[in-house]
């Protein structure tokens, strides 16, 4: 078992790197204070490939594989967890289904624009009512000659109002259960689609996360993604996927939260001596580092599976349930060892404090996450 990078990935990290600590970092607090979408960064983010890593270049994208894909979104979480996720639920949740599940047109259609970056992607499941509970549906598509017609709410969507493309989950029989869920590619201005509540959030505050309202809105037939009825298996496929970026974007938050803190200790000076020095600092470092490593590992084994074709859901779901705990853990720890200083925005703890909490939620609960491990080891 070789746990070394190639050259190729130790090339990519530090590029992933680099480029986060030019471009991203820098505009991380405003990002955070503004609530303001970084409309300029994710241009760039296109234009060094960020946004089709692990798709083939005959669609667009730069032929990677989802290691590598995971090593670019803990980066940019390291240093601004709105980035992250804005890559991650483009990638990951708009992206991956159209290549996994779409036609050859649709793939040339949609794909490759948002492989290169040239549009952005969001994906509709969650709603009021179906939360947890995805199947619970209530946004309905009726066959209507050659077009389908939408009408329902979404809420909670990543990238809303400022993606072009959006994945859609919506009922085409009632009487089916979750095998009468459909998906729906939908392009943004599209008649009858609009953008609704804006929410203020604890964290990922530059993440546009709003409600999407379809309103007798005509979807053309050809932009069935898959077989009608296949929507919830698209789903669970997506999110098993979708859950190794958020895994990468927690062990962001709990690496970038660390790496503060060792700075921090060193530097900060109590009783004569710098906090580095008293055993119970370099404890609480340790366990910090020690869950972090852990962390790391089942995000990569998770990434490593899905790049060679094995079963992924158990994997994902342990490494998103175990990387967001860690990052929830370490980030409180963080702010601790930081003392009143972390608890000011003036240092960035805080803020990874508050990133954190959502890893916990969005793409699955933890205790989701811990049904997913259970239900793969009974069954």
């Amino acid at each position: 078992m070789n746990f070394s990078f190639s050259k190729e990935h130790q090339m990519l990290q530090t590029m992933y790197r680099e480029f986060a600590e030019k471009e991203v970092k820098p505009l991380a607090h405003h990002v955070d204070e503004a609530e303001e979408f970084p409309v300029e960064t994710v241009k760039k983010l296109a234009r060094y490939g960020f946004l089709g890593i692990p798709f083939p270049k005959e669609y667009g994208g730069q032929g990677g594989d989802n290691l590598a894909y995971a090593m670019a979104v803990e980066e940019l979480s390291k240093v601004c967890a709105t980035t992250g996720v804005i890559v991650s639920a483009h990638t990951s949740l708009c992206a991956n289904p159209i290549y996994m599940f779409g036609t050859e047109e649709q793939k040339q259609k949609y794909l490759v624009p948002l492989a290169k970056g040239e549009k952005l992607g969001a994906f509709g499941l969650t709603e009021p009512n179906a939360g947890t509970d995805a199947g619970n549906q209530q946004t309905t598509a009726v066959l209507d000659g050659d077009n389908y017609i939408l009408n329902g709410t979404k809420i909670f969507i990543t990238n809303a109002g400022y993606a072009d493309i959006y994945i859609v989950m919506a009922m085409t029989d009632k009487s089916a259960g979750v095998k009468g869920i459909s998906a729906f590619i939908v392009e943004a201005g599209t008649p009858g689609f609009t953008i609704g509540k804006k929410e203020a959030k604890l964290g990922i505050r530059g993440s546009a996360t709003c409600e999407l309202i379809f309103e007798n809105c005509v979807i053309p037939k050809e932009n069935l993604l898959g077989k009608e009825g296949q929507g919830f298996k698209i789903a669970m496929q997506t999110l098993d996927g979708g859950r190794i970026g958020i895994a990468a974007q927690a062990l962001g938050i709990a690496q970038g939260a660390l790496d503060e803190t060792v700075k921090y200790v060193k530097e900060r000076k109590q009783f004569g001596k710098p906090l580095s020095f008293f055993q119970n600092t370099q404890f609480q470092l340790a366990d910090m580092h020690t869950k972090v490593e852990a962390a790391r590992l089942l995000v990569y084994k998770a990434a490593f599976h899905k790049d060679n074709g094995l079963p992924h859901s158990k994997e994902a779901a342990m490494a998103k349930l175990y990387a967001a705990e860690t990052a929830m853990e370490v980030t409180v720890k963080a702010v601790q060892l930081h003392g009143g200083y972390g608890y000011t925005r003036e240092y960035p703890v805080e803020r990874m404090m508050r990133d954190a909490k959502i890893t916990e939620i969005y793409e699955g609960t933890s205790e989701v996450q811990r049904m997913v491990i259970a239900a793969n080891l009974l069954k």
